[in-house]
């Protein structure tokens, strides 16, 4: 079995922007993921077009060619896939990384496919770049694992007529209610603060405030979520008990890097913030050997870290490395 100088762990836009320029630089490197190619984008929303423009979704000096001035999640995707060929990446995709042993240099990474095989592969190096989407912020509450309970929101065909609960109060969740009540839904929704999230982008507020005020969104603003039935979502509002009805329900309230992974590395994160230990100019992490990329670096700040400056962290890695 032969060593690869690095391992990345991840195979989002960061993770394959660092394994790009580690073979760039004359290096063999191997990324793995538990899921397809840029998994987190693939869920996305199926119509979403991303706020940035092409240029800065781009990896290793590849164009990244739109129809329009913002590129689409399929134009996004079939990138990443044509950048992947064009380094010919060596990828192993569905394997989920159970662990890694070992120490700087002389690092072994043990998966286990979707077929429950396991493998191991040795590498010199380790940059972990497993993103944040993949591990939604769960409101703990009963009923949240029913069926129709989802963390992500694809699309809004199949709830014409219907009615659907949004919960959350920021990007996802109000482009979400905007997007199911254009479609025929019955929109409602649910967000614990008392005003819609200060992120929220400027051209999307304006329209949400008004569809709220006409009456065409009914929102209830510092209302928690208390249980979730087959068709209902009890709430609390102003210590009054309300019942609103759902066919469906997306709890749109964010997602975290998976700390526990980091940690079981022996990755020190910040109690507070989880912020990994690391050192900013060469992004390697307390333990010798790992470096950190992408999302993972901003603890629960993950509005911080986007593609558009994670996509930079391979050459910072690369860098540090060759040197």
């Amino acid at each position: 079995m032969s060593t690869y100088d690095l391992v990345c762990i991840g195979a989002g836009p960061t993770g394959l922007a660092t394994a790009i320029e580690a073979k760039r630089a004359g290096m063999h490197p191997l990324v793995i993921d538990k899921a397809c190619l840029c998994n987190s984008i693939y869920h996305y929303p199926v119509n979403m077009v991303f706020f940035t423009t092409p240029e800065l979704l781009e990896i290793g000096d590849l164009p990244l060619v739109s129809a329009t001035e913002k590129p689409t999640r399929v134009e996004a995707l079939k990138y990443y896939r044509k950048a992947s060929e064009h380094y010919e990446l060596e990828l192993r995709l569905y394997e989920r990384v159970i662990h890694v042993d070992g120490n700087d240099g002389n690092f072994t990474v043990v998966t286990k496919t979707d077929k429950e095989v396991q493998e191991r592969y040795d590498g010199e190096k380790i940059a972990v770049a497993t993103g944040y989407y993949d591990l939604p912020n769960l409101l703990g509450v009963p009923g949240e694992d029913l069926p129709h309970v989802s963390h992500y929101y694809s699309e809004p065909h199949a709830f014409w007529k219907q009615d659907v609960v949004v919960i959350g109060g920021k990007n996802s969740a109000v482009e979400a209610a905007l997007d199911l009540y254009r479609n025929g839904a019955r929109v409602t929704l649910v967000h614990r603060g008392k005003e819609l999230g200060a992120t929220i982008k400027y051209w999307v507020r304006p329209d949400i405030e008004n569809r709220i005020k006409a009456g065409q969104i009914r929102a209830f603003l510092n209302t928690r979520v208390e249980e979730i039935t087959k068709d209902e979502v009890v709430v609390e509002n102003h210590a009054q008990t309300k019942r609103i009805a759902a066919k469906q329900v997306f709890a749109l309230t964010g997602y975290h890097p998976d700390y526990s992974f980091m940690e079981a590395m022996g990755v020190k994160l910040d109690p507070e913030s989880k912020r990994p230990a690391l050192d900013p100019n060469t992004l390697e992490s307390n333990v010798p050997g790992i470096h950190l990329a992408g999302v993972v670096i901003g603890g629960r700040h993950t509005g911080e870290i986007f593609i558009e400056n994670g996509r930079f962290h391979g050459k910072q890695i690369v860098e540090a490395l060759k040197k």
